[in-house]
């Protein structure tokens, strides 16, 4: 919702840059979730059918979930014909693509209760960085699913600063999660580590105007 309100509010100012009108942007949740349903409200929408719980699997585009490795789990998003072809030459079963009940995608999802067990079975036999590794270099999407610790020490994540360091009064050096926004002209100033318990309680009283021993008033 509150991307959505961030949203609305430089699409007003667009507008108003233009029309030189304002506006009053009006945003629900309950709005933003209905709008949020995506294929899902479209699925029901041309087939008066609610949708069942599928897990990860994508309702609509097969062979697309989530799939347990040797080691791990790989997420898998084959999004056409060509790349479930390439999926298939990655795994050493190319004859899959060509069988009538995989050839396309429309016959992959009516018989994802087949095909999926079989894939399942396929990239347990190998570890999560090398299915990666070899499904990336056949363009075909996929990528490792990975823990917190394994996200902070990616060399992506390191590359652009994700893991901020600031020294803390007590604490000394304390990792936090940087801010994601990057501008060119006015980079981003951290600020302080996290204050300790009433540690600014006198600056707060005094732009108020208030002595820090002062009595509270009465209610």
């Amino acid at each position: 919702t509150g991307m959505y309100a961030a949203v609305a509010v430089l699409a007003a100012v667009a507008r108003r840059d233009q029309t030189g009108e304002g506006d009053h942007i009006d945003i629900g949740m309950l709005d933003v979730a209905v709008s949020a349903l995506a294929n899902q409200a479209m699925n029901y929408l041309m087939t008066d059918k609610p949708p069942r719980r599928n897990g990860n699997a994508h309702p609509n585009i097969q062979p697309q979930d989530i799939f347990a490795t040797a080691d791990g789990h790989i997420a898998l998003a084959v999004g056409n014909d060509g790349q479930f072809a390439k999926l298939c030459e990655v795994m050493g079963r190319p004859a899959l693509a060509a069988d009538p009940q995989f050839q396309t995608n429309e016959a992959r999802v009516r018989h994802s209760a087949i095909l999926s067990p079989l894939l399942r079975e396929i990239f347990l036999g190998r570890e999560t960085a090398v299915w990666a590794e070899q499904l990336e270099a056949a363009g075909v999407p996929a990528g490792p699913i990975r823990n917190i610790a394994q996200v902070f020490s990616d060399p992506q994540v390191i590359h652009r600063n994700m893991l901020l360091t600031l020294p803390h009064a007590t604490a000394g050096d304390i990792a936090m999660v940087n801010s994601p926004m990057r501008f060119a002209n006015a980079p981003l100033d951290p600020g302080p580590a996290p204050p300790l318990l009433g540690q600014h309680t006198a600056e707060v009283l005094a732009e108020l105007g208030l002595a820090d021993d002062a009595p509270p008033e009465s209610v």
